[in-house]
């Protein structure tokens, strides 16, 4: 069987989901191919490569051995996987480490970034001008340090190019099953991901969780769980009447609690998590903008409109250009 070569970057103090997750993807797709017979096309050969080859300590201090090192030849690369690291800062100030992305990249297919791996790739000039992710907790700090990043810190990862870059840690999952699809169609990545138990297609970006966890309630378990509940129900009605109801709150102090716990009021947070789900099925549906603003609580496509140019500066026919998923894209309308 012919082999796609899929290398894989380690360096000290990797995040080992990172590495993991993707990797099995890639296993299962090779193993997905031999089981169904389809033994003409290509399947993947996964290769680990270090500074030099030996141990390597994980951030979560489990050690991984690198087969083969820099100095090794590692033939044509296929898809070259960047993970990331807590302390990627430290792999960033690695000289031989950049210079071997410099030399390395521009002879591969594809381009990958996990979590804040992207900061590597970055950081060896590779992401120049292109749109970027990278876990919603270091968005700032990229774009702090390389200002030419257009980056959005909302998707679970961005395909700019040959260029792809993931969010946080277990996004990096979700880019592989979509590399999988678009090598090998869209019956791998479902088998693979029913067997590995995720999503084929997550409902929702990364701003799902940085909106609950940036505006989580600390203090107060029972608006946590009415944040959870409004996540999970955007098409519900929401209004600070039947929410404070449910607290058993009058509207008033409802809002006032709301707004010292979340930081925002009880409005905005509601119109943050409409948005967040209508994005989803702008970028993973054919829907009519009427059906998605019906389902996610708008009620009707002008009042969806005016939410997105207020959050995102672009109206949702706009982004769904932009961001829908090619394979939602070739694919015929119910």
């Amino acid at each position: 069987m012919l082999r796609r070569r899929v290398v894989f970057l380690l360096f000290e103090d990797i995040e080992i989901v990172d590495l993991a997750g993707p990797l099995d993807v890639f296993g299962y797709a090779d193993r997905w191919l031999q089981i169904n017979g389809r033994l003409n096309e290509p399947g993947y050969e996964i290769v680990l490569v270090g500074l030099r080859a030996g141990p390597i300590k994980t951030a979560g201090g489990m050690e991984i051995v690198a087969p083969q090192g820099f100095g090794d030849e590692l033939g044509e690369i296929d898809t070259l996987v960047v993970p990331g690291s807590p302390w990627i800062e430290r792999a960033c100030a690695e000289p031989l480490l950049i210079d071997w992305l410099q030399k390395t990249a521009p002879r591969v297919r594809r381009l990958v970034s996990v979590c804040t791996g992207a900061f590597l790739l970055a950081r060896a000039g590779l992401l120049e001008n292109r749109f970027v992710t990278t876990h919603w907790m270091y968005c700032d700090r990229l774009a702090t340090l390389h200002p030419s990043l257009r980056i959005d810190r909302d998707r679970i990862f961005v395909r700019d190019g040959h260029v792809y870059t993931s969010g946080g840690i277990t996004a990096g999952i979700d880019l592989a099953l979509s590399l999988v699809e678009e090598d090998l169609g869209r019956e791998a990545p479902r088998f693979i991901a029913g067997l590995m138990v995720v999503f084929l297609r997550r409902p929702g970006g990364q701003n799902q969780f940085s909106i609950f966890l940036q505006s989580e309630a600390p203090n107060r378990p029972d608006i946590r769980e009415l944040q959870a509940y409004i996540l999970a129900n955007p098409a519900e009605d929401h209004s600070v009447e039947r929410l404070a109801a449910r607290l058993n709150m009058s509207p008033r102090n409802f809002a006032r609690h709301f707004q010292a716990e979340a930081g925002m009021t009880p409005a905005k947070f509601v119109e943050k998590a409409r948005v967040e789900t209508a994005r989803c099925k702008l970028e993973q549906t054919h829907l009519l903008l009427e059906a998605i603003a019906a389902e996610t609580g708008f009620g009707t496509p002008e009042r969806m409109q005016r939410a997105f140019q207020r959050l995102l500066n672009v109206g949702p026919q706009d982004y769904r250009a932009r961001f829908q998923s090619t394979a939602i894209r070739g694919r015929t309308p119910p």
